[in-house]
């Protein structure tokens, strides 16, 4: 199919219609950036549906992380069933990467999990994207890491028809070329099995087995099966088998490079001597050689992408091929709250070679692996065709860039100003109503005088009605400490801040929904991400204090937890009213304005949200919470501890399948703390073990 197809019960309302318009236009007028400056709940996400439907080209959706990723990926399913929607993140359940601590001369191996479902979502995004023009991928900012060149990808793949001549151990090879593995016993993804002229394939890219019938040296027939039941689907005249990883290439090409890279290797072992790193020149010599060795036996090694420059014919320091270049080149981009993804994207590359850097330094690494990075930011935005950045508080970055009209500004704060006076501006669309009808909450000022007291008033007003409360202080210590005091007040409360445990994090959440607490203290993780529709009143202590906590995006983000709720309402406590306060309470009427003349035009009655309250991972799944805590590790038996991990394993993998990632992270934390107290059991094993004696 070449025409993407909207289906949506819900059609565009409030100001979705003219944000449409608005950036549609925008991109027929040639604009490479634009601002889509929505707010919390007015469905920006139909928006950018819609906004892909009527350009009918391919977009790619970036998200900052994997949650908020999987979130759109459903939704854009939805929105676009007859269509390919794809899923591209990094398919590790698990990562260690490869690290060298020198202080401790500690040598750490690069560690993974792969999750087979999002392996299989990768491969199928890459597989799309080069054979259907109807393609939307959801991405996280994984999508700017190297991943081998679509050229190699596409030119590696096996093109098989019905009738078609070809000697069954040809096609066999071919197969193995390309990163199949043959198994009899274990057909799994990425590998192959033989039953005289049957070969069962099983893509990557796939939830079905691809079958090749042979007779003789005619391909007789080809059919997609289940691999459980054995069950027919459906066949095929023709079809393409893609590579089994993204990292592949020729033997031929392997036996052209092995001199570049054993040339790398030599060049660099003297210059380590010269340094007087003797230890440091073995240890790369030996390693590199048994790569080598590897690749020219296999066509692969363990960390084949360390050699990727000279596999792709790079020169040193030129950027690594992503998931954007197998794109087509008229492409739209959305990135999606933008003024967090952005900031993530610029920062990865220096990550990423700071810890490069050492491995190379003490012999672990080839220089030439420093060239297996993430783009560069400069990289990264060459690539882009149009682009609309889709965020409630975009930055200074992304406003000033899409700015097409004579009017000019260059800060966030200038354009709110001018907007006041009038002003519109081409490339920038607004998305401020809400077509459920919730207005922003109302904000006040008081003194911080007597604002424990002020604020002990307010809670006692909300928990009579039901309703929760948000505190957002400047420090941990703060927020532990008024915790305390609430608490010692009979108010129950709880905080929460980074140092709080990954397993508990959820399940605070989820007891303030249901009441088990009336309040909530918590610094920077109360301002993006928070879903919690029983909150009524927003409190920010010490909200006059400037910097990236009182700034006015983090403000405006504030506010935003209690506008989902019809008597929602934000207390800051200040006794000056700073600049970006000013500007956050501005914004906030004006938004609040629109809203009202909305309502009070369609007739509409704000109500507070309702979200049903999930039941959390330890009743769904059936874990007993205490159960990692009161296992005895040190008198347990061995099948009882190793039994109980495979169990918690089938469940993290059962969550990241249905892209379920904050409840694979908490069930992975837990296989994590029960490893790491069985390694510290052995020697209590074998201290007990004594005593006994």
């Amino acid at each position: 199919m070449d025409k993407f197809i909207l289906k949506s019960e819900y059609m565009p309302k409030g100001d979705q219609p003219e944000a449409i318009d608005k950036l549609v236009n925008g991109l027929s007028k040639g604009y490479r950036d634009q601002t889509l400056l929505g707010v919390t709940g007015s469905g920006k996400t139909l928006t950018m549906a819609n906004i892909i439907a009527k350009e009918n080209r391919s977009a790619l959706i970036i998200s900052h992380n994997k949650t908020l990723a999987a979130q759109l990926y459903l939704e854009f399913k939805e929105l676009f069933p007859e269509n390919a929607v794809k899923y591209f993140v990094s398919y590790y359940d698990y990562y260690q990467p490869e690290a060298y601590i020198a202080r401790s001369d500690t040598y750490i191996e690069k560690e993974t999990s792969i999750n087979d479902e999002i392996d299989r979502l990768r491969h199928g995004a890459t597989s799309s994207l080069l054979t259907r023009k109807d393609t939307i991928i959801v991405a996280s900012v994984s999508c700017i890491y190297g991943i081998g060149s679509p050229e190699a990808y596409m030119g590696q793949t096996i093109s098989i028809k019905k009738g078609q001549k070809i000697r069954r151990n040809e096609f066999l090879e071919k197969l193995i070329n390309i990163q199949y593995e043959r198994n009899e016993t274990d057909l799994a993804r990425g590998r192959l099995r033989v039953r005289g002229d049957v070969i069962d394939i099983y893509p990557p890219y796939e939830d079905f087995i691809l079958r090749v019938e042979f007779f003789g040296n005619i391909i007789e027939s080809i059919k997609l099966i289940d691999g459980l039941t054995g069950q027919f689907i459906r066949g095929f005249r023709d079809t393409m088998i893609f590579p089994a990883k993204h990292f592949v290439t020729t033997r031929e090409n392997i036996k052209q490079v092995i001199p570049a890279i054993t040339a790398e290797m030599e060049e660099r072992v003297e210059e380590l001597k010269k340094e007087g790193k003797e230890l440091e020149s073995h240890r790369l010599k030996m390693r590199t050689n048994h790569d080598i060795e590897m690749m020219m036996e296999t066509g692969y090694c363990n960390g084949i992408e360390n050699y990727s420059r000279h596999l792709s014919g790079r020169k040193a320091g030129e950027p690594p091929m992503t998931l954007i270049d197998y794109f087509p080149k008229d492409f739209l981009m959305f990135i999606d709250e933008s003024h967090i993804t952005l900031p993530q994207i610029r920062g990865m590359f220096n990550g990423d070679q700071a810890r490069k850097k050492i491995l190379v330094e003490h012999g672990f690494r080839l220089p030439s692996a420093m060239d297996n990075r993430p783009l560069r930011f400069f990289e990264f935005d060459k690539l882009i065709s149009n682009v609309i950045y889709v965020s409630a508080t975009p930055t200074d970055f992304e406003m000033v860039r899409s700015n097409h009209s004579e009017t000019k500004f260059e800060t966030v704060p200038e354009y709110y100003e001018k907007v006041e006076e009038g002003k519109d501006f081409d490339g920038i669309a607004s998305q401020i109503i809400r077509p459920t009808g919730l207005i922003d909450p109302a904000v006040e000022i008081r003194p911080s005088k007597n604002q424990i007291d002020d604020l002990m008033n307010e809670i006692l007003k909300r928990t009579e009605k039901k309703q929760r409360v948000l505190v957002t202080t400047l420090t941990k210590r703060m927020a532990e400490d008024l915790a305390d005091y609430l608490s010692d007040h009979s108010v129950k409360v709880a905080y929460l801040h980074s140092e709080i445990d990954t397993l508990e994090r959820p399940e605070i959440l989820r007891d303030f929904r249901l009441g088990v607490y009336d309040v909530l203290v918590g610094i920077n993780l109360l301002r993006e991400g928070l879903d919690l529709p029983e909150v009524s009143l927003v409190a920010i202590l010490d909200a006059d204090k400037e910097g990236f906590l009182r700034s006015t995006s983090s403000l405006i983000q504030t506010f935003g937890r209690a506008a989902r709720h019809e008597e929602g309402m934000v207390i800051m406590y200040a006794d000056k009213i700073t600049g970006s306060m000013d500007r956050a309470m501005k914004e906030t009427a004006r938004r609040r304005e629109i809203q009202k003349n909305y309502n009070t035009k369609h007739d509409i009655t704000p109500k507070t949200i309702k979200k049903a309250i999930r039941e959390s991972l330890l009743e769904r799944q059936n874990i007993d919470e205490d159960h990692v805590s009161r296992l005895d590790v040190v008198r347990a038996p061995k099948e009882e501890i190793e039994r109980f991990i495979k169990d918690l394993e089938k469940q993290m993998k059962y969550h990241a399948k249905n892209l379920e990632f904050e409840k694979a992270a908490m069930v992975r934390d837990q296989i994590t703390v029960l490893r790491t107290q069985v390694e510290e059991s052995k020697v209590k094993r074998k201290i007990l073990g004594k005593k006994l004696k």
